[in-house]
């Protein structure tokens, strides 16, 4: 394993093998992430803020979090002050606050292609596609289990995606693999199919160490010491339960100093409140003590402030997408991880609709508008996601990854400069004339106006004489050509063989374990 890995750092410095690999390397076109020149919708007041945020010290002070079946944890709390009865934490007020007070602001998280870097922070915006599915849908073969192809052929179409900034994580989980050495596979997917960043492996404190040192391989030893190489999602078990498996693997990543997003999953008033100034409240109570866990394992770790929020239905209990409530505690949370000078995790192309139809796009543009001007920071989810969370689709991921242009070009906001005062074409143009051959529009026309890759709009009649297609079937088609004219991106054959090895021996050091 040492040796795979130390194989790797050789590699790295290059060589005619690599040099022949960038050479021969196929470009494709990528956005850069997005800058926000536009401001964020502020939903809550400044009292709001601070009676939230009262009542968020209040939680760790006087009710406590859980931290389940993890000793260390509960020592590293002790020694930091807080008060320490079984396995409930009580924090002082203030205490947690002081401890995120060493994480970063703004960080890089690095691809192997470091044209494909993204900053996480700030004004910026970075897209990520669908997470954790175990079912896929397309339009030949219906809903299925996931296999480890149908993950390959996702982290394909999202290295393909020009408007998607990053390759996620478990884009759906490949059924077919054990689940103790799937995670190994798409690692290898995302390492060998894409040079966009990638996420790591949570399901288990080990599995945390394997992407850690696969990262090692990929990128050398000492970099990924230096440098977050990945981005990897923390849930909390709302309300305010940290468990031993998601912190056991924020503690490999903490150490290691890669990034790790902490994150509640919360469901309006089945795991939180139902109200949003309770629900808020509860989150940024969870977010603070999840966060300065981090610090405590290493202080100046990379962290990301989640929200995973829904609401309920409450007559039949199943998750909503896209609602009123969901973009006010969305909107609230980014308030108040500005606050605390975080990045921030939430929003994404939500619905709880079993096909990419009406439902679909109503739910997934609610979701993705709000996340933009909430601040969200990094999108989880941002395309291909159907059904509650349950099935990626191949259909919706290329509609939504589609969409995510608009995203860009409202993040825009209004140019102010001479060329976007236009007074040269609106002097030239004159009374009763048109603007489509002046100067300015000749100079303009190409970049004016965002032009989705996808949607028909076309005239009636060429629309119907090439079979009538809705959006479905076009994205279908659009699918399909994706993966025919995709080319894997180079890598140095060194690296990809030392990856190869470290799968195949860790395999082969663990029986095969479905449970």
């Amino acid at each position: 394993m040492a040796e795979a890995v130390t194989q790797g750092r050789r590699a790295r410095g290059g060589g005619g093998a690599a040099r022949r690999a960038e050479r021969t390397a196929v470009s494709v076109e990528t956005a850069r992430y997005i800058e926000r020149n536009i401001p964020n919708f502020e939903v809550l007041t400044e009292e709001a803020l601070e009676i939230i945020e009262w009542n968020a010290d209040t939680v760790l002070e006087e009710i406590g979090v859980n931290f389940v079946q993890n000793p260390a944890a509960l020592d590293r709390w002790r020694q930091a002050g807080a008060d320490v009865r079984g396995e409930r934490v009580r924090i002082p007020r203030g205490l947690a606050r002081q401890l995120c007070a060493t994480a970063p602001s703004t960080f890089t998280q690095h691809a192997r292609n470091p044209a494909r870097n993204v900053e996480i922070g700030g004004r910026n915006l970075v897209l990520a596609p669908v997470y954790g599915p175990p079912f896929v849908h397309d339009m030949e073969h219906g809903r299925r289990y996931a296999t480890i192809e149908d993950f390959r052929n996702f982290v394909r179409l999202g290295y393909m995606s020009k408007w998607l900034h990053h390759s996620g994580g478990t884009v759906c989980e490949p059924t077919d693999i054990p689940v103790n050495k799937r995670h190994l596979d798409m690692l290898l997917a995302h390492m060998t199919l894409s040079d966009k960043p990638f996420m790591g492996s949570v399901t288990e404190p080990s599995r945390a160490q394997d992407s850690v040192e696969m990262a090692s391989i990929l990128f050398g030893a000492e970099f990924v010491q230096q440098n977050t190489v990945m981005t990897s999602l923390i849930n909390v078990n709302s309300p305010m339960t940290f468990d031993d498996v998601m912190m056991g693997s924020l503690e490999v990543y903490a150490a290691n100093n890669q990034a790790s997003i902490i994150s509640p999953f919360i469901v309006g008033g089945a795991m939180a409140p139902t109200t949003v100034a309770g629900t808020l409240t509860q989150v940024l109570a969870e977010v603070l003590a999840g966060i300065a866990y981090s610090q405590l394992v290493r202080p100046g770790a990379p962290v990301i402030a989640g929200a995973f929020v829904t609401s309920i239905d409450m007559n039949s209990g199943a998750p909503t997408f896209g609602t009123p409530e969901a973009a006010h505690i969305t909107y609230g949370a980014g308030q108040l991880a500005r606050r605390l000078g975080l990045p921030y995790r939430s929003a994404g192309a939500f619905t709880g609709s079993k096909l990419p139809d009406a439902q679909a796009a109503y739910e997934t543009a609610n979701s993705l508008n709000m996340g933009l001007l909430a601040g969200v920071n990094f999108m989880l989810h941002s395309c291909g996601w159907l059904e509650g969370g349950l099935v990626s689709s191949y259909e919706k991921f290329v509609m939504d990854a589609d969409q995510l242009g608009a995203l860009h070009h409202l993040a825009l906001g209004v140019l102010m400069d001479e060329n976007g005062q236009a007074m040269d074409a609106i002097r030239e143009v004159g009374p009763g004339g048109h603007f489509l051959g002046c100067a300015h529009t000749q100079a303009n026309f190409k970049t004016a106006f965002w032009r989705s890759d996808l949607l028909d709009y076309k005239p009636y009649e060429t629309w119907s004489e090439e079979g009538g297609r809705d959006t479905m079937a076009l994205a279908n088609a659009r699918m399909k050509k994706m993966l025919a004219d995709y080319q894997q991106p180079s890598l140095d054959p060194a690296i990809a063989e030392a990856l190869d090895a470290y799968v195949t021996q860790r395999k082969a050091g663990m029986p095969d374990a479905f449970g």
